[in-house]
């Protein structure tokens, strides 16, 4: 999978419109990892390993939410990922003249591997998430001018059109 789809995927397992969420224990965030191969059957999901994937997840969506003009508190999101990527032992290598990023010894490593990797290789500013308060869904944005802000035109877009066209002729 790539990294730019790891990331959606994993910025989603929270559905805020419908109040799912896919990592409510260490064994759904177990399943999630080894679904998305950045675990294997014999590594086991801790609560510390459960609480940094929600800190991680929630830090993503406010950065994303930020490719969109939506004001966020970029400096927090960043600590947060950065202190994960400590705990996990994120690193970079050197191979062959290229940076290479690394994930530790936690299994969501891979996953902020995958997030420096897309910030380094320029996919990072696609990655969008829905401008709607309550949505907030994670999406690539591949419109040819990057200017997507809606997660469905058809769906959120639509609803925040009608209620700025109701707001404006009240």
């Amino acid at each position: 999978m790539e990294p730019i789809q790891l990331i959606c995927d994993f910025v989603n397992t929270a559905d805020l419109e419908s109040g799912t969420d896919q990592l409510v224990d260490t064994r759904t965030l177990q399943y999630w990892l080894v679904f998305h191969e950045l675990a294997d059957l014999s590594h086991r999901a801790s609560r510390s390993d459960l609480d940094d994937a929600i800190a991680v997840r929630e830090a993503l969506r406010e950065l994303l939410r930020a490719h969109t003009g939506v004001e966020v508190d970029r400096e927090t999101a960043s600590a947060t990922l950065e202190a994960a990527a400590r705990r996990a032992g994120v690193t970079i290598t050197f191979v062959d003249g290229a940076a290479r990023i690394v994930g530790g010894e936690r299994p969501l490593g891979g996953l902020l591997a995958a997030v420096a990797q897309t910030m380094s290789d320029g996919s990072w500013q696609r990655l969008k998430a829905c401008r709607s308060d309550t949505c907030r869904w994670a999406f690539v944005d591949r419109a040819r001018n990057r200017s997507r802000q809606w997660c469905d035109m058809s769906v959120c877009g639509n609803r925040e059109k009608a209620r700025t066209f109701r707001r404006r002729h009240a």
